[in-house]
């Protein structure tokens, strides 16, 4: 096998706690000893052994004088666990092959430089894309402030509706596409509606996948005036996940204090316009550790966030079919660019199918 084909087994090792590792990134290792796999591991969750220490335990013995592949820069910090790069000389490995740099900027290139130092080789940047798109949450929080990935998805006709004029819209994608959506849940750490969607469908918000253990994200309410009913499905189903309800100024201590318990805050913020500022709300949400956000709203809240700029990547799914007049809700509310060449433009962009339904997504920045 090629260097490229074991990282590409390091990726499928770390993508197996994707979902559980926040606010760490999601890590793969693979431990490979005469062409022969003898140790993999990944990191399950903050506070527990990262993807190296796994691999290299995995492979006991064998790790003296083998190469490790590993998704991630090994950190040569003391954290929550000790240095992965002690590990890997206390190991005897002899090479280490690296798929991305660690995107933090204190400490990038810190754990390759003190390997190659105590006279270790390192290769670096084998299917870097592929690991920088693994982790790309992460990236962007470390880069950027510390302020969330944010994804918006958004499913249509393909005559770019998204409900009929009566506000039906169960179901325009098919079951495949939703889930995945479940999937995308699960990968992600809070999700993000609108009071609109709330009062119309009572959603769960949750990630629901047969067959498969999956992690609930933060459910995150924008809800101005705080409208929302003590019964709703968001405040009183079982979950571990907590929910987090957005309003305005203004709204008295005793009304917020009606709904406050140990998984229910209230979290207010300023008004842009007759909105809530949405890029105050990310600052936000970032201080409190939330590193992605999955925006499941109506039109109205697609329109605003993708006019506030919050939005980093669009997940846009279409159905093959028509609702054949203009009366329906379109895809996003409210008022676009008068030039084409003022449009949002993805970037490198694919496509995905399942079964009748198109996945278009790429990524605004």
């Amino acid at each position: 096998m090629t260097d490229h084909e074991y990282m590409q087994l390091a990726v499928s090792c770390a993508k197996k706690a994707k979902g559980f590792t926040s606010p760490n990134p999601c890590v793969g290792a693979v431990v490979v000893k005469n062409d022969i796999v003898v140790g993999t591991g990944f990191h399950r969750a903050a506070g527990l052994p990262h993807a190296e220490v796994e691999a290299i335990e995995d492979a006991g013995v064998n790790a003296r004088g083998a190469t490790i592949y590993v998704t991630l820069e090994p950190c040569n910090h003391f954290g929550k666990t000790p240095p992965c790069t002690h590990k890997i000389l206390d190991a005897g490995i002899r090479k280490v092959v690296v798929g991305c740099k660690d995107p933090n900027p204190f400490v990038s290139g810190g754990g390759i430089q003190y390997l190659q130092d105590k006279g270790v080789q390192v290769v670096s940047g084998v299917l870097e894309q592929q690991t920088r798109t693994l982790i790309e949450d992460f990236i962007w929080y470390v880069q950027n402030n510390q302020t969330p990935f944010v994804i918006l998805k958004c499913a249509s006709t393909l005559d770019g509706q998204t409900a009929t004029s009566t506000g039906d819209s169960k179901w325009i994608t098919n079951a495949e596409s939703r889930e995945y959506v479940h999937q995308i849940r699960h990968e992600t750490d809070a999700i993000l509606v609108g009071s609109g969607t709330l009062h119309s469908d009572n959603p769960s918000l949750t990630a629901r996948i047969e067959g498969q253990k999956t992690k609930d994200p933060v459910r995150i309410i924008l809800d101005t005036h705080l409208t929302i009913k003590k019964d709703a499905k968001v405040l009183t189903q079982k979950s571990d996940a907590k929910t987090i309800i957005v309003t305005g100024p203004g709204i008295s201590k005793e009304k917020i204090k009606a709904f406050e318990t140990d998984r229910v805050q209230v979290m207010a913020v300023s008004l842009k316009g007759q909105r809530l500022d949405l890029n105050e709300l990310m600052i936000k949400l970032g201080k409190i550790s939330i590193l992605s956000v999955l925006i499941e709203g109506g039109s109205t809240l697609a329109g605003v966030a993708l006019r506030s700029g919050i939005v980093n990547k669009m997940m846009f799914f279409m159905a093959p079919k028509f609702l054949g007049g203009s009366d329906g809700y379109p895809v996003f509310a409210g008022t676009g660019p008068k030039l084409i060449k003022d449009a949002f433009v993805l970037k490198n962009m694919d496509v995905r199918q399942f079964g009748s339904d198109i996945l278009v997504q790429g990524y605004l920045k």
